[in-house]
């Protein structure tokens, strides 16, 4: 029993900046999620293919429902054991921490931003995108008070 439960609390993020980039990471894909299933009244009007092909197979909102679990475990996988495992001295952590919060602020907030307000806001698509980088670091600094 000891066994199990000490190997079950890396599926747990450790309270620490991991778990608060992860509430904000999920907070922009829940928003693209919500965006998407309330303004997408057919499988076609969706930018992504990937989601898209899951929408019409399955219907809009369990394929969209599918595509968000199969695509955000990984992510969530990897914070939860990233949290555990990852103790950076603080002068290396000083200058990783800003590099790995810029690729998740335009790689991940950016693009769901981009895919949430794609409905409803008429910017060129890379105004949303740098509209939702910008709004995540904003974010994560307040967060985390560096």
């Amino acid at each position: 029993m000891q066994n199990t439960v000490e190997s079950l609390k890396y599926f747990i993020p450790r309270k620490n900046i991991w778990r608060t980039r992860l509430i904000l990471l999920l907070s922009f894909i829940m928003f693209d999620y919500t965006a998407t299933l309330a303004f997408c009244s057919a499988p076609i009007f969706e930018g992504n293919i990937y989601a898209r092909a899951f929408m019409e197979t399955f219907g809009i909102g369990l394929g969209l429902t599918l595509f968000n679990i199969i695509t955000t475990t990984p992510l969530y996988l990897i914070f939860s054991v990233d949290s555990h495992m990852i103790r950076l001295p603080p002068k290396i952590a000083k200058l990783t921490n800003p590099v790995v919060d810029g690729i998740f602020a335009w790689f991940i907030a950016g693009v769901r931003f981009n895919g949430a307000t794609s409905w409803f806001w008429s910017a060129p698509p890379v105004a949303r995108q740098v509209t939702g980088a910008a709004l995540y670091l904003i974010l994560i600094l307040i967060l985390i008070k560096r």
